[in-house]
């Protein structure tokens, strides 16, 4: 995933940077977004919403704000829909959906800690929901730790990566059993972030470890903020087709990051 657009809400709340390399000792919460307020948008002292056609990877999504909302019940909706794509300009393609992204950018950034979000994803050919961090700020360079990626058209692998400038490209999949995927219920996607490497988990369970003494090109020791986004197509992804049903429905319980002890 990268980062780029036009950013809504940048001036409503001051930034708010936890290094939690530094702080006291012990676990702690330094971070939470519950979205459990009334319907309506997400907080904007937390996370800025984009505005615009980024381009990047070849998708094929227009961010608009009000794709992205509380339902009053305690969960964040951002919904990929058709019924007006063709309003939006997503030049040299043709847009597909519009969606939404948001970032803490500004609001939050960090070092090391553990990293959650409790997730439902949405199949479907063409949707590629995502949970990552990005390095701060973004035109410092590439360094991305992208927890949660999973492409709807295998809606059973989620795909865990580290990304940075120095020819870094690492990816590790974690494939649920029993042929279960999922879209069909919510999970727990997680990141354990720490001076000496990064772990990725799901529901729990540690499925794969990245340690920086064995990873040429670490661009791991800096702030980085955070980002969810539905994205619609693109390279890996690949586009919709006349299976996709719209909308299409990526659903957070929560986001949280705390200190590790």
């Amino acid at each position: 995933m990268a980062v780029g657009g036009l950013v809504l809400g940048a001036l409503a709340g001051a930034g708010l940077s936890a290094s939690l390399r530094d702080g006291p000792p012990g676990p702690g919460l330094v971070f939470s977004d519950e979205f459990d307020g009334p319907a309506g948008p997400p907080d904007l002292d937390k996370w800025n919403l984009i505005d615009g056609h980024l381009g990047y990877n070849d998708e094929l999504d227009y961010y608009r704000p009000e794709n992205a909302a509380l339902d009053g019940r305690g969960r964040l909706v951002i919904t990929a829909r058709d019924d007006n794509a063709h309003l939006f300009d997503c030049r040299p393609r043709r847009c597909a959906a519009t969606s939404a992204r948001l970032t803490t950018e500004g609001r939050f950034t960090f070092t090391y800690g553990r990293i959650e979000a409790r997730i439902k994803v949405p199949g479907g050919q063409g949707m590629w929901p995502a949970f990552w961090a990005r390095r701060d700020p973004p035109d410092a360079g590439r360094g991305e730790i992208d927890v949660m990626e999973i492409l709807g058209r295998d809606p059973g692998a989620v795909h865990s990566s580290l990304h940075g400038d120095r020819d870094l490209d690492v990816t590790d999949t974690y494939r649920l059993p029993d042929g279960q995927d999922f879209a069909g219920d919510f999970h727990v996607f997680a990141a354990e972030w720490r001076k000496d490497g990064i772990c990725f988990s799901v529901d729990g369970l540690t499925h794969a470890c990245r340690k920086k003494a064995a990873t040429p090109g670490w661009e791991f020791d800096r702030p980085y903020f955070l980002l969810l986004n539905l994205a619609v197509g693109g390279d890996w992804a690949e586009g919709p087709d006349k299976s996709t049903k719209f909308p299409r429905h990526m659903l957070v319980d929560y986001v949280r990051v705390s200190r590790l002890g």
